[in-house]
């Protein structure tokens, strides 16, 4: 599958350098490992696409409500953190 999401310029830029290696959304679409996602470079303050793209490849697919093992007041109090590894 195909996705397509808007990117804001300061994180394409991030995405484009490879210092980030991960993508964070609401859950509202279908995804799955294998599916290749297309990044659309937009300008929150000017609403309007920059024209420039990048294509990744999804290698995991984590959905956090799915996730049994944290506890609901923890996250209400301390939220979550993300981190990119290498």
């Amino acid at each position: 599958m195909i996705i397509k999401k808007k990117t804001w310029p300061e994180y394409f830029e991030k995405l484009l350098s490879g210092e980030k290696k991960y993508d964070l959304r609401i859950a509202d679409f279908e995804v799955s490992p294998g599916d290749t996602i297309i990044f659309e470079e937009y300008d929150p303050v000017t609403n309007s696409y920059s024209g420039r793209k990048l294509q990744k490849r999804i290698t995991f697919v984590g959905k956090t409500k799915d996730w049994k093992f944290f506890k609901q007041e923890d996250v209400n109090k301390f939220g979550y953190v993300i981190m990119s590894l290498e």
